[in-house]
């Protein structure tokens, strides 16, 4: 089921999605940010991952969700918006690699999950690097096949999974 947090950041990515703005500036991520340091803990207070069957349980975000395909999708999608709209200079700045953070960092904040959607997003981003060097009619056919299939699959996940 999706948190009230999460169902905001994936309304917020069909609206950027369904306006479709201009081209960003080419970039990909870069190695994962640094994670926070650990909590402390009260005095006395176990420190040890509660366990099931004497293996440790995950935590909740590492655990995958049912829609993760689809997260991760999207993330593609949005990496391959944000190098072509790049290159067909839409002056949009980083506003898809942002859309694709606040997601990332909504639903998985660390783990696995993270990695593998900021795989996502810089596989989506590089798929088309060898292909494009300027923006063409083809390009933009691309962009709009693209905002039109990622609002597709925001509309679907909070469609199925919001309360």
């Amino acid at each position: 089921m999706l948190t009230p947090n999460m169902l905001r950041i994936l309304t917020a990515v069909l609206l950027a999605l369904s306006l479709g703005a201009a081209p960003a500036r080419a970039q990909f991520w870069g190695a994962p940010v640094a994670r926070p340091p650990a909590a402390v803990k009260p005095p006395g207070q176990a420190s040890t991952p509660p366990q099931t069957a004497g293996r440790p349980v995950p935590p909740a975000q590492d655990q995958p969700a049912p829609y993760d395909h689809d997260l991760q999708r999207l993330s593609e999608i949005l990496g391959a918006i944000h190098f072509l709209r790049g290159i067909c200079n839409s002056n949009e700045g980083q506003k898809w690699r942002n859309e694709a953070q606040t997601l990332i960092d909504t639903e998985a904040p660390t783990g696995d999950r993270r990695d593998q959607m900021v795989a996502s997003f810089n596989r989506g981003y590089r798929g088309f690097q060898e292909s494009y060097r300027t923006c063409t009619p083809a390009a933009n056919l691309v962009i709009r096949r693209y905002l039109e299939e990622g609002a597709k699959i925001a509309r679907e996940i909070t469609a199925r999974y919001a309360n």
